[in-house]
């Protein structure tokens, strides 16, 4: 009996440690092909094109990265395609402000997956830019990570 709780008692904490692990990337280049496999001579099964989109890694093997974007689309991308983040996708439509309250000066309004460049955050807002325009966000339900 007691092997038997010792065991449950370790799955949860394994589970638990395996999915609070998320990795989240960047685009690289402006064009970056999406596999099939962890191969070069896997076939391709789309390509990217649009640098900086930010994607999570689910899986790796050797220099191979297994993803997933905000879409649900996944595959094998070469690591050297990679980079750390610096990209968020909002997955709801945001407020754009001019400092980080809620009570700042209401700048533009960031639609739905919308590529946003992260420039510093602080706390529970972030300071970004996409295109013309730069101002602050909550961030809160977005597709990528701060870190």
């Amino acid at each position: 009996m007691k092997k038997i709780f010792f065991l449950i008692l370790f799955w949860i904490f394994f589970q638990s440690s395996v999915i609070s692990e998320e990795i989240f990337l960047s685009l690289k280049n402006n064009k970056v092909n999406v596999r099939y496999g962890p191969s070069f001579e896997s076939p391709i099964k789309f390509v990217y094109k649009k640098v900086n989109l930010p994607i999570k890694q689910i899986d790796k093997k050797e220099n191979w990265r297994r993803i997933i974007d905000s879409k649900n689309n996944s595959g094998w991308i070469h690591w050297s395609q990679l980079k750390k983040t610096n990209s968020i996708i909002p997955l709801e439509d945001k407020i754009l402000f001019k400092n980080p309250s809620n009570f700042s000066k209401p700048i533009a309004k960031i639609k739905k997956g919308r590529l946003l460049i992260i420039q510093k955050c602080d706390g529970k807002w972030c300071k970004i830019k996409t295109k013309k325009i730069r101002g602050w966000i909550k961030i809160d339900n977005i597709w990528g990570s701060i870190n």
